[in-house]
């Protein structure tokens, strides 16, 4: 293979947006009158040029043996050097922030986040190297981080059931453990999608999951669209792509903290008479920043040494909590005591109180009948639609197609692969709402946010500005009111399009009939189509392919009878079902969870999040039967691929 060289045009682009974004910030004091502001930024700016080279050094050079040798403190720096020089110059950047605080975003997030950003970039740019793709140009990073061990040999189903337990109890309460400092009037972005985020607001949970699923998204379009040439049927190239996905989410996590705390989740007032308003948003993203990566740990925790996946575990746990809650909640909706306009919350609750307190004159004038079924919190078509939801899934994850397998030297002993109808498990929806999700907080900051609205083209007050047409926001709301935003928004029940329809009028934001009927066909459009895109790449990842299951029905020693034994013949058949029924589990899902968020669920877990709950609980419950199985005939696990 001949050796690739650096990528002119692409090193061009990222230092011009890179270093543009940095003139940017500091353009009122380079392009000012007072010349000693002009020389302290033109300083920093040279401080962002020498940070990224020393991150291009870093991942580009090791580090000479002769220094390896040097003990500090009685320990050899090996491996740890360039950490240690790079804690060293955080060290720098916060006592020349304890020096100026108002310093504080600038050392932080615009050189030394977005500066490792785009150092790591820069390295893959200039990458020379001749294997398959230039993110190997992070393979130092890769081989040092940190990660939980995996485990040398079998775990026995008791041990990985009580790390699964112990890890949601941690859940729980990480999700009772609220964000010090923050002000009480605070917006979450996320609420619209609070329960796929498995998160709880203003707690150190507020991101959830949100920063590894991103990451995962960014990872997936880009293998799917060939940016990172990768074959991940390769064990090196897939180890990189794990490596640099772990990477992706601790890079995800302030990207997505930092934008909210500097606009939506504001210290307290106290806080900020303490230590001053550059370290009282720091001190929030810090606590967001252990959170987020603690959630990130055991969702890696579960994977290697419990069941299932961590993140499938608390989207469940959260979603179940919801659901339960709105169902069978004693407390009023608001404050104050009962009434029939101030009922139970719980839709049970609701609707014993309302039955058994209300006249039959009183439910006609006052509309009770309709607040029974429509306009309630929780609303009994939210409870149909809920059950509906779970029937179709229960019914969904037990169909499955079976090809017919024998063993080609034990005679007489068969045997089956299943090729689930919902071949893609519930993964692409989950990919698909955070996708949406991300969309509307990146419009709602670029509408909204102080510094983000202002820049040109795609900030509300910026130059030239598009911003209306992506994405328009009331002031004090978290969801968009017009817009592209606004289309591909998520619709929370039937309120908030079915009656309008029926009353001939529009709904709370202005908007006529036919743009309420083009949300909803939206909407369902991306749904739909992204989680079958998502759903291609996800089997593609996870050794799902035809390629990869024929690969390990061939390692098994099995073989589809009448069929000769070979993998390529495995596969050529393997072809006929699995892309289909991607696709097909793809669309289902996507217009599965549409179609629940249309009608509206119970406790406002959206469609989306019940849906996967219901998915994961079976599959959960699958797995443990799995492991159980092994656990009493350790020959299976070869064919499972288990350790």
């Amino acid at each position: 293979m001949a050796v690739r060289k650096p990528s002119a045009f692409g090193i061009t682009a990222i230092s011009v947006i890179y270093f543009g974004a940095l003139f940017y910030w500091k353009s009122a004091e380079l392009f000012g009158t007072d010349r000693d502001a002009m020389i302290y930024a033109a300083q920093m700016i040279a401080v962002a040029v020498a940070y990224v080279a020393f991150v291009l050094w870093a991942i580009q050079r090791d580090i000479p043996d002769y220094i390896k040798q040097i003990k500090f403190a009685g320990i050899r720096w090996g491996s740890a050097a360039k950490f240690m020089i790079w804690l060293s110059i955080m060290g720098v950047f916060f006592y020349w922030a304890l020096q100026d605080s108002s310093q504080v975003g600038f050392l932080f997030v615009g050189i030394a986040l977005l500066g490792m950003g785009a150092g790591m970039c820069l390295a893959c740019l200039v990458y020379t190297g001749d294997e398959s793709s230039r993110l190997y140009a992070l393979k130092r990073i890769v081989d040092v981080y940190p990660s939980i061990t995996k485990p040398d040999g079998h775990v026995r189903f008791n041990q990985k059931l009580m790390t699964t337990t112990i890890v949601l109890i941690l859940y729980f309460m990480m999700t009772n453990v609220m964000i010090w400092g923050l002000a009480d009037s605070t917006m979450d972005i996320f609420s619209s999608f609070r329960a796929i985020m498995a998160g709880a607001s203003g707690s150190i949970m507020h991101l959830g999951i949100g920063p590894i699923v991103t990451a995962s998204i960014v990872m997936q379009l880009f293998a799917g669209a060939k940016i990172i040439n990768l074959d991940l049927q390769d064990s090196d190239d897939k180890q990189l792509y794990q490596g640099v996905q772990k990477i992706l989410v601790l890079m995800m996590i302030p990207i997505e903290s930092i934008p909210q705390v500097y606009g939506f989740l504001d210290p307290h007032e106290n806080v900020i008479e303490m230590f001053g308003i550059g370290w009282a948003n720091s001190l929030v993203v810090l606590q967001l920043f252990i959170g987020s990566y603690l959630v990130f740990l055991m969702d890696e925790l579960v994977s290697k040494w419990g069941i299932g996946s961590g993140i499938s575990l608390f989207i469940a746990a959260g979603v179940a909590q919801s659901t339960f809650v709105g169902t069978l909640s004693p407390l009023p909706v608001g404050p104050g005591g009962f009434s029939m306009s101030n009922p139970p919350s719980g839709v049970l609750p609701m609707i014993f109180y309302t039955l058994r307190t209300a006249t039959n004159s009183d439910l006609v004038s006052q509309n009770g009948f309709e607040m029974i079924l429509l306009n309630h919190a929780n609303p009994l078509i939210a409870l149909f639609s809920s059950v509906i939801v779970f029937l179709i899934v229960a019914y969904a994850e037990s169909s499955k197609l079976e090809l017919p397998l024998t063993h080609g030297k034990v005679r007489g002993h068969r045997g089956k692969y299943p090729i689930r109808l919902v071949y893609a498990s519930n993964i692409p929806v989950i990919l698909m709402a955070a996708l949406l999700a991300n969309l509307n907080m990146f419009t709602l900051l670029f509408w909204s946010h102080p510094v983000l609205s202002t820049v040109p083209l795609l900030g509300a007050n910026g130059a030239w500005s598009i911003a209306p047409w992506l994405g328009s926001y009331e002031v004090g709301s978290t969801t968009a009111s017009d817009g592209f935003a606004w289309y591909a928004s998520m619709v929370q029940g039937v309120q908030s399009w079915l009656l309008p329809i029926l009353d001939q009028t529009g709904d709370g934001f202005g908007h006529s009939l036919w743009q309420i009927i083009l949300h909803i066909f939206t909407y369902v459009f991306f749904m739909t189509v992204g989680s079958m895109v998502f759903a291609k790449f996800w089997i593609e990842t996870t050794n799902m392919s035809a390629k990869d299951v024929a690969k390990q029905i061939q390692n098994t020693g099995m073989q589809i009878p009448g069929f000769r034994k070979s993998p390529v013949v495995l596969e050529r058949i393997l072809e006929r079902y699995i892309p289909p029924v991607t696709l097909f589990s793809g669309a289902f899902v996507g217009l599965l969870a549409a179609g629940a968020d249309l009608l509206g669920t119970v406790g406002n877990a959206t469609g989306t999040g019940l849906l996967l709950a219901v998915g994961i609980i079976l599959r959960t419950y699958e797995q443990i039967q799995k492991e159980q199985a092994m656990e009493m005939h350790p020959f299976m696990r070869e064919f499972f691929g288990a350790e």
